[in-house]
């Protein structure tokens, strides 16, 4: 293939923006879920023989897959607790995409490197973390409690003599792992990814909200261990009780980490930062970027108060790379897996500068004043029961034996979009509100639609 001219990659750059520009303007008014999606590979049709002018390759795939859209970035997607893009993230992110660059060092790219530097203190500020705690950009919570998990798994294998980095978990001293019995699936993930297994779980009591009961916790810990702690219940988003929790650890010599994916960011919000009093005593934390930031996908943080524990689990070096640390510039490689790894700084700074101290704040209560308005409103309703408190953006409701049926017929009302789950044996309607462009009305809009499902399901 040969280069294309200046003036062809700029149009083509612009009709990208423009339908990107387009799509997001109608993302609020059309069906939060598609109803058809049985034409998207016809449409793409079959691998071509020859090449492709790219404004053809790019019409196609906009046109095959639109129509197959959720629209999460808009302001009735209330399912897996996910945020929407903010507009300035939207386009820091398209320029990252534009820029190309890969986040290793300051050799691959300075640019990046310094940006994430900048974005990572800031995020630390933000969320009331040690500021001398070391940080990564992963892709999100996952990759966040995996990295959080990995460090520990160091520190506390070093405190007993053992270098897990060096001669693996084969004969190395037991180490376990204490969590509770309502702990995020992503944990048991990590443990699997790191070779713990999920055998290593010593599940602790979880209380009638589901956080962690801290008696039980205590007669959990003997010998090395790590602790893991939640700032946002899955399912209710309770949080435990850090200050408690970490000083009982601590004096049994124990790892805490915090699996904050969402409920971290009320520390960002004055009203609520009570509920994450004692966080900052922890030894790492995990939270996405691409929930309550509201930036795109895929993004997420893990800070470590260890730096040399965190580096020691994640870097690696050979003999053909150069740039690590140079110049007091942060090597981004250092503190995640991955060493091609995309520029997600960029996005993350953008969102922090346009919304600012205040803005992030205000954000996080007002999506919570939202949920409670979702569980007022709901619970006014006849047949309808929210079961759990409301302390964060999350919302549990129950319709007895129809709530499957309920959730169902309300997804395919393309109103909005919410999920269920099970949760001490109960089949209920999950309602997460972190959307910045959610409204008052945009509930208003759900609830009408949920009663409506309720009133067609009783007497259809």
């Amino acid at each position: 293939m040969k280069p294309r001219g200046k003036e062809e990659l700029r149009g083509l750059l612009a009709e990208v923006a423009a339908r990107v520009a387009g799509y997001r303007e109608s993302v609020a008014d059309g069906p939060v879920f598609p109803h058809d999606t049985t034409g998207v590979r016809e449409k793409l049709g079959d691998l071509p023989e020859k090449p492709v002018p790219p404004a053809d390759v790019i019409r196609r795939l906009a046109d095959a897959v639109e129509p197959a859209l959720v629209a999460n970035t808009g302001p009735r997607y209330f399912g897996f607790v996910t945020g929407g893009a903010l507009e300035a993230a939207t386009a820091a992110d398209m320029l990252a995409t534009g820029w190309d660059q890969p986040a290793f060092n300051k050799v691959t790219s300075p640019a990046a490197a310094i940006v994430e530097e900048v974005a990572g203190e800031w995020l630390k500020d933000v969320l009331g973390l040690p500021s001398g705690a070391s940080f990564g950009f992963v892709t999100g919570g996952q990759g966040a409690n995996t990295v959080g998990l990995a460090a520990a798994r160091h520190h506390v294998l070093a405190r007993a003599g053992w270098d897990v980095e060096r001669r693996g978990l084969h004969g190395a001293p037991p180490l376990r792992v204490i969590a509770s019995e309502e702990r995020h699936a992503t944990i048991d993930r990590s443990l699997r990814l790191l070779g713990l297994g999920t055998d290593a779980v010593k599940p602790v009591r979880a209380d009638g909200q589901g956080a962690i009961d801290i008696a039980d916790l205590a007669k959990a810990l003997d010998g090395p261990a790590i602790v893991c702690l939640q700032a946002g219940n899955v399912n209710t988003g309770a949080f435990d009780d850090f200050a408690a929790a970490t000083e009982i650890a601590h004096r049994h010599g124990a790892w805490v980490h915090v699996d904050g994916a969402f409920g971290l960011w009320a520390a960002a919000a004055p009203s609520l930062r009570k509920l994450t009093a004692g966080l900052e005593t922890a030894d790492s934390w995990a939270v996405d970027g691409h929930k309550w930031l509201n930036v795109p996908y895929d993004s997420g943080y893990a800070f470590c108060a260890h730096p040399e524990s965190h580096r020691a689990a994640m870097a690696l070096t050979a003999a053909y790379l150069t740039g690590q640390g140079d110049g007091g510039v942060r090597a981004p490689s250092d503190f995640v897996p991955e060493s091609s790894r995309r520029a997600r700084g960029f996005a993350t700074w953008a969102a922090l500068s346009e919304l600012g101290r205040a803005g992030i704040a205000e954000m996080v209560e007002r999506c919570c004043a939202l949920a409670r308005r979702f569980a007022e409103k709901l619970e006014a309703s006849e047949g309808i029961t929210v079961v759990s408190d409301v302390v964060l953006n999350q919302v549990l409701v129950g319709f007895g034996d129809e709530t499957d049926r309920i959730v169902e017929a309300v997804q395919r009302s393309g109103e909005c979009w919410m999920g269920a789950t099970t949760w001490h044996g109960r089949r209920l309607m999950r309602i997460s509100v972190s959307n910045w462009s959610t409204t008052e009305a945009d509930v208003d809009r759900a609830v009408a639609a949920i009663q409506a499902a309720r009133k067609s399901e009783k007497h259809g």
